[in-house]
């Protein structure tokens, strides 16, 4: 069984139905022929994530999500997703849909980058959104 879980740094928010995510997860990672070892899902502020960016990417913006990859093994997922809750909220209404299906977005295309997917070419982030959009339509929750 894999170990999903949550943390909050900088910010109140706590997920609703955690059981129902990590089942969700768990299956996507499944799909793609991979194993969940350890993740952990780090909601934090704009603040703590733009610090963090600047700290361990030399990026200087904000941005809704960092994935640190700790795998040391094909095939098995261990990272870390630090997602930041003030983006979430603020792209949920720049696209003009609910702030949980923009982090279930946010969530799955962390974990697709820890399964090795890109999104830095125009094809990369099309295959990218194709199996987002793939994964978001298996939820149950």
């Amino acid at each position: 069984m894999a170990t999903v879980l949550f943390f909050s740094e900088d910010t109140t928010f706590k997920p609703k139905q955690k059981s129902a995510i990590r089942q969700w997860i768990e299956g996507c990672i499944s799909a793609e022929g991979f194993k969940a070892k350890e993740l952990n899902m780090i909601f934090c502020s704009d603040a703590y994530l733009l610090e963090m960016n600047r700290a361990y990417l030399n990026h200087d913006t904000y941005t809704d999500i960092i994935t640190f990859d700790h795998s040391e093994e094909e095939k098995e997922i261990i990272g870390d997703l630090f997602i930041s809750i003030d983006r979430i909220r603020e792209n949920a209404a720049k696209f003009g849909v609910s702030e949980v299906d923009e982090l279930h977005r946010v969530i799955i295309h962390g974990i697709l980058h820890l399964m090795g997917y890109g999104d830095k070419s125009k094809h990369a982030k099309a295959q990218m959104r194709d199996r987002e959009n793939h994964y978001l339509g298996l939820r149950k929750f």
